[in-house]
């Protein structure tokens, strides 16, 4: 769950008529900031920044999936598949999992050469 003043901050940035990019940009940053506390974890800088984006899409920002990829809902016609709440038990052990990942995954260098390979 993004933090309130995560969400205020996109607000205040559509309002000023910014991409979703940019809005998008302060829950990618919320959660390289998480990791780096060591309250998330996450495998590479990937993983860190599709996290934040997914956080950016709960919350409302409008951002485009990435192109040419399929999602399950698209392959069915069907907009919105009910899910069935994740026991605890599992959800626990996730968590467990992620924070055990090491904090390098958003280092400066591992972002700087995740944004050099996009290029």
């Amino acid at each position: 769950m993004p933090e309130k003043r995560t969400i205020k901050k996109a607000q205040e940035l559509k309002r000023k008529g910014k991409s979703p990019s940019t809005q998008a940009g302060e829950f990618v940053r919320e959660v390289i900031h998480h990791i780096r506390e060591g309250k998330h974890g996450a495998k590479n800088a990937k993983q860190a920044i599709a996290i934040g984006l997914s956080e950016a899409r709960r919350a409302g920002v409008n951002i485009p999936d990435t192109p040419g990829k399929k999602t399950s809902s698209s392959k069915t016609g069907k907009k919105h598949i009910v899910k069935k709440k994740t026991s605890s038990n599992r959800s626990k052990t996730a968590k467990m999992r992620l924070k055990k990942y090491s904090k390098n995954a958003v280092s400066h260098k591992a972002l700087s050469r995740h944004a050099k390979s996009i290029k």
